[in-house]
């Protein structure tokens, strides 16, 4: 048994309001839209309160950072009236390099922070960077006699793992498309 043709239905007046029923809805283009954010009152307040203690934590930072130059200063001379005389052994420099590189963490972080404050978003790169730049801190610092084996293949893996999130997560150059005449 046939069944009747069923007539197309005619599209609504484009003055007319598509009902969504709540659910997402399609513009023309395909592309899904979500329904505007609800403004709920407590949710603006815990994002004040939120956005008051990260700026907290700005100011903590730059604190630790002093802290970190001046602990900087206190080693490096440390070191340097230390008999012999102004000399540095290979381990008293090794302590300086990760003492900068602390301090240059700590900046890395307070970076982080104040793009966060500024863009209400989490740079991803600069975290990736910033976790790279802690690895590398501890990499600089290991003593590579005392350690088994399976601690240096994990440290190389975390390496390897940033490193290639870091490579994925950058924009790529696109080539130079040339006029083939």
């Amino acid at each position: 048994m046939d069944k009747p043709p069923v007539r197309p239905s005619s599209p609504a007046p484009a003055s007319a309001p598509r009902p969504t029923g709540g659910r997402n809805s399609r513009d023309g283009d395909g592309e899904v839209k979500l329904p505007p954010p609800v403004e709920d009152a407590m949710i603006k307040i815990l994002h004040a309160v939120i956005h008051f203690a990260v700026r907290i934590l700005a100011v903590l930072m730059v604190l630790v950072i002093l802290w970190g130059v001046a602990d900087v200063a206190y080693v490096m001379f440390q070191k340097l009236v230390e008999a012999p005389f102004m000399m540095l052994t290979v381990s008293d420099i090794l302590v300086i390099f990760g003492s900068f590189m602390a301090v240059l963490i700590a900046i890395e972080i307070f970076v982080n922070i104040t793009v966060y404050i500024k863009h209400d978003a989490l740079p991803i790169k600069m975290v990736i960077a910033t976790a790279l730049m802690a690895v590398a801190r501890k990499v600089i610092m290991l003593d590579f006699k005392e350690l088994e084996w399976h601690y240096i293949v994990a440290i190389a893996t975390v390496i390897l793992a940033l490193g290639l999130t870091y490579w994925l997560i950058s924009p790529k150059p696109q080539p130079v498309k040339t006029d083939d005449r």
